[in-house]
């Protein structure tokens, strides 16, 4: 892999050749996939086509991607990228359309060494104590959470738990790696927060999107992600990830967070609730045409408000004298009293929180 050309062309792309061209890429005809390179997010589109040339192997394949420091607005260039790169594919070598692209689009990307107090602003998911509809509505692409859903069932209230605890999610899948890009910012999407004072001592919910083995050593000082890989070589790498996400099958080699994968009768309730609204919803869409929240903005507020009930409990019996909280504290929260015991426990140390918990743990289950 090597990049053939890039505007402005002083910057450092060391190991973008690798980012915008998946591990296993050479098997299939076209992909997307976003990334991260130092404080930037990419999206890049791929595409393989079959040639006959001895030098070229048979196939002539090529990415071609965009850099930005907030990955909110990039998929709005996405069709101008995959059109590009079957322009690349059959006429190699001719730049004019990128170029105008750039000199239309360009923003300043502060490179070089020397210049830290400089850098953009590095967005994660859109704040959402500035939360508002249309800039959701930007992020992610129609359809993409209702896939979501989909793939994974219960399984989504197994991730929230481990997205809401900071923990870093691997999540490997062969390519294509553009609809595994799309997991990742759900994923994050799982854990937002908007009362204020908390948070401040947890790191935020960083979507690495998509990784490699050149990204081992930043992956190593990380303390929270969520990320995805096409290569199946991180999965012994068990010092770089908390919880591995292998198609549909979440794991964790961590004895304390194993309670954490079973599924219980309050995770049961959620999932139902979110469906029973999600079909309100299309129902209220079929009947109104003019009506059209969509189904992105259901779900990320479906765990917004989830996420705000427990906190907005925690800090209350925080600020409680005994400080106590009880079986119907974790019920009004959402939570099974014993079932959600040991993620209640976890979320109390992760988020600092000075609560204790008085829930009779029964020796018979």
């Amino acid at each position: 892999n090597m990049v053939e050309w890039c505007l402005p062309q002083d910057i450092d792309l060391e190991g973008v050749e690798f980012k915008s061209m998946a591990s296993g890429s050479h098997k299939i005809q076209s992909d997307f996939i976003y990334f991260r390179k130092g404080p930037f997010f990419g999206l890049a589109c791929f595409a393989n086509m079959p040639v006959e040339s001895e030098l070229e192997r048979g196939a002539r394949m090529k990415s071609v991607g965009i850099l930005s420091p907030s990955y909110t607005l990039l998929y709005r260039y996405m069709h101008f990228l995959e059109n590009q790169v079957r322009h690349q594919l059959e006429t190699p070598g001719h730049y004019s359309h990128l170029a105008a692209f750039y000199e239309d689009k360009k923003g300043v990307l502060h490179v070089g060494p020397g210049r830290g107090s400089s850098l953009p602003p590095v967005y994660w998911l859109p704040s959402i104590h500035r939360y508002m509809y249309p800039e959701m509505k930007i992020t992610h692409p129609a359809g993409c959470m209702s896939q979501f859903i989909k793939f994974f069932g219960e399984q989504i209230l197994i991730l929230w738990k481990f997205a809401l605890l900071r923990k870093r999610i691997l999540i490997f899948s062969p390519p294509p790696v553009g609809v595994v890009c799309y997991r990742v910012y759900c994923c994050c999407c799982l854990a937002n927060v908007s009362l204020p004072g908390i948070g401040g001592t947890i790191p935020e919910s960083k979507p690495f999107f998509y990784v490699n083995v050149a990204d081992i050593e930043s992956l190593e000082v990380e303390v929270s992600y969520v990320a995805c890989t096409t290569e199946k070589i991180f999965e012994e790498k068990r010092e770089l990830y908390d919880v591995y996400v292998d198609n549909q099958n979440v794991k964790t080699h961590h004895d304390h967070l194993q309670p954490l994968l079973k599924i219980n009768s309050a995770d049961r309730e959620k999932y139902r609730r979110l469906n029973e609204q999600r079909q309100m919803l299309l129902y209220s869409q079929e009947l109104e045409e003019d009506y059209n929240p969509c189904e992105e903005d259901l779900f990320v507020l479906f765990f917004l408000e989830q996420n705000n009930r427990i906190f907005q409990t925690l800090l209350e019996v925080s600020a409680s004298q005994d400080k106590t909280l009880t079986a119907e504290h974790a019920r009004g929260m959402g939570l099974d009293p014993q079932g959600d015991r040991s993620f209640l426990m976890d979320l109390l140390e992760a988020y600092g929180i000075d609560v204790m918990l008085v829930i009779d743990n029964p020796c018979c289950p």
